[in-house]
């Protein structure tokens, strides 16, 4: 299992990161397999799990049943609990809820923006903090691209700094434009990891249902298909479904 020393360290090698999302035991096993550097149990549960619309319907109790899962599929792979919606309001709360997230099985904790006082205060009970800026699901109004204003990309490029010297290990950069993820990539000493951040970015991660082509419908603009299993499984169940009807 890599740790947040050795994640920074893969950043000054020139070596690339990779991170997919995984929420349950079966595929978490299928990521450790593949030889995936960090699983993130993402809030995105909420949408390719459980059917919401919003990852701000879920909380702790769901998160940490999908977290524990996760870690017990992947034993051996750096597992990151992602604290969801309104699971960091102070920074007791954040610390709390980490620590559960720690207790299941998780290496580290990602939370989306910068709560006043929270990292801080994380940081300073050793709890090892991915942040995550640029596009933040949980509040943001709309998933249009960030930081396409000069205004946006000075405070997200503020942002990747002030996290950066809290000692946040790494950082995910959702949906910024490409040159923006490039500049906080050189200047930062925290590996970025892109997602929708552009192709210079130190990693990336994608939801595995995307990449896996799992779901029938449109996936994000940034996102990639690598294989078509939605298909393959509807076919799968087709032929068991014939199996039964011929009484094989």
């Amino acid at each position: 299992m890599l740790t947040p020393e050795e994640i920074k360290a893969k950043k000054s090698k020139g070596e690339m990161i990779s991170m997919i999302t995984a929420y349950d035991f079966a595929f978490a096993r299928i990521a450790e397999a593949a030889g995936i550097d960090q699983i993130l149990v993402g809030d995105s549960l909420a949408n390719t799990m459980l059917g919401y619309k919003s990852t701000r319907e879920i909380g702790m109790t769901e998160m940490l049943i999908f977290a524990a899962a996760v870690c017990r599929g992947a034993p051996n792979t750096h597992v990151i609990g992602d604290m969801p919606y309104l699971s960091d309001t102070d920074p007791q709360t954040a610390y709390d809820n980490a620590r559960r997230f720690l207790d299941v099985g998780c290496a580290s904790i990602k939370l989306e923006g910068t709560p006043e006082g929270v990292i801080e205060y994380l940081r300073s009970k050793d709890i090892p903090v991915c942040a995550h800026l640029g596009l933040l699901p949980q509040t943001a109004a709309d998933f249009k691209q960030k930081g396409r204003t000069e205004e946006e990309a000075r405070a997200i490029e503020a942002a990747a700094k002030f996290v950066d010297n809290l000692g946040c290990f790494e950082m995910v950069l959702e949906h910024i434009p490409e040159e923006l993820g490039e500049k906080i990539t050189k200047e930062v000493s925290a590996p970025t990891i892109g997602i929708g951040g552009g192709k210079f970015t130190d990693g990336h991660v994608l939801v595995m249902h995307d990449a896996l082509g799992m779901h029938p419908g449109k996936i994000p603009p940034f996102a990639k298909k690598f294989v078509d299993m939605y298909s393959l499984g509807v076919e799968g169940v087709k032929k068991y479904i014939e199996s039964v009807n011929a009484r094989a």
